[in-house]
C-alpha cells in the first residue's frame, strides 16, 4: 500500500510499475483520503480513485483497489460508475475497497469535511448509509435493467450501470473496519474483510465475532477471506517479518503491507526480497 500523500505521482507510479514485475506481490493499495492525515498537515495529496485509473491503466498483472473507499464521500451510484470504470480500465484487477469512512469528530478527518462541504452525519445516518451503498452497488453491477431504489438514505430512480464491470459477478468486495456494526455489512457483502494491524489479539476477536454475523444469515464464514494491514518497518524488516507470521498463524491470510513515505529507490523488490522471500526461507522445511 502507498498511501498518496506527502509523495507526488512520479513516486507512486514508480513504486507500482516496479512491483507489477514482481510476482511476489500480487495486490497493490491506495487509500481514500482527501487531505493528508499524516506528516505535513498542509502537504501534498493525490485523490485515490482518480490515481488509481491511471496506475490501472499502467499496469498489466497487479490487483489493486483502495483501502478503503469512504461511503461518506460519495454517492454510492456514483462510486459503482467509477468503479465499474477502473475494473475496465485495468482489464479485470479491481477488489472495491468500501468502509463507513472516518468519523468527522476525528480532528485530521474532520477538515476533510469542512474543506470539501461535505455533510456531517452521525454514527447511525453513516452506518445505514454504507449498508444501503453495498446492496445499490452490487444490483448496479449484476443487474441488466432500470431499477429504482427507495432506502432510509438512499433513493435512486432509473438506476442503471451499463456498462458492466468485467468481473463477473462483480469485482470482489473488501470491506474494511473493526466495529460491530461494520462486520454486520461485511457479514451480508463481503468478499475479503480488512482491519488495520496493531492488536493481534483484537483482531482475532474481530474476526470471530464476523463468524457468528455470518452464521446468524447463514453464510459460510470461509467465503469471506481475512485481510490484515501491516506497515513495514525499512529500519528493522525482521519486526514486519513476525507480524506477517503472527498474523498468517491467526488466520489472515491476505496480507497488506504499508510503506512509509518517502518510497526508497528499488523498494518493491526489497519488500520482495526482505519481507517477504526472506520470511518464506524462513520456514521452508530443511532441504527444500
Amino acid at each position: 500500500m502507498t498511501a498518496p500523500q506527502q509523495v507526488d505521482y512520479r513516486d507512486v507510479q514508480r513504486v507500482w510499475q516496479e512491483a507489477d514485475g514482481i510476482e511476489q506481490i500480487e495486490h497493490a493499495w491506495l487509500f481514500d483520503h482527501f487531505m493528508p492525515i499524516a506528516g505535513d498537515p498542509d502537504g501534498p495529496i493525490l485523490e485515490g480513485w482518480t490515481l488509481l485509473s491511471a496506475l490501472a491503466a499502467q499496469t498489466s498483472r497487479l490487483r489493486l483497489g483502495l483501502l478503503v473507499t469512504s461511503n461518506r464521500f460519495r454517492p454510492p451510484a456514483v462510486l459503482a460508475k467509477i468503479a465499474t470504470t477502473v475494473d475496465i480500465v485495468s482489464g479485470g484487477r479491481l477488489d472495491f475497497g468500501i468502509g463507513v469512512g472516518s468519523r468527522p469528530d476525528i480532528p485530521t478527518a474532520r477538515r476533510e469535511y469542512d474543506g470539501h462541504g461535505l455533510p456531517y452525519h452521525d454514527t447511525a445516518h453513516a452506518v445505514g448509509s454504507f449498508a444501503e451503498a453495498c446492496t445499490v452497488i452490487r444490483r448496479l453491477w449484476t443487474e441488466n435493467e432500470p431499477f429504482d431504489f427507495d432506502g432510509e438514505y438512499v433513493k435512486l430512480t432509473g438506476a442503471l450501470d451499463n456498462p458492466k464491470p468485467v468481473q463477473r459477478p462483480h469485482p470482489p468486495i473488501m470491506i474494511g473496519g473493526r466495529a460491530a456494526a461494520t462486520l454486520r455489512v461485511a457479514a451480508e457483502h463481503a468478499d475479503l474483510w480488512n482491519i488495520p494491524g496493531g492488536d493481534i489479539d483484537d483482531a482475532v476477536q474481530r474476526s470471530a465475532l464476523l463468524d457468528r454475523y455470518c452464521a446468524e444469515i447463514g453464510r459460510d464464514p470461509a467465503a469471506i477471506t481475512r485481510s490484515i494491514f501491516l506497515p513495514v518497518s525499512y529500519a528493522q524488516p525482521e519486526l514486519t517479518r513476525a507480524a506477517v507470521d503472527e498474523a498468517v498463524e491467526a488466520g489472515f491470510g491476505h496480507i497488506v503491507l504499508g510503506l512509509a513515505d518517502p518510497y526508497p529507490a528499488g523498494v518493491a523488490r526489497w519488500v520482495a526480497e526482505e519481507i517477504i522471500g526472506a520470511r518464506a526461507e524462513a520456514v521452508a522445511p530443511a532441504g527444500a
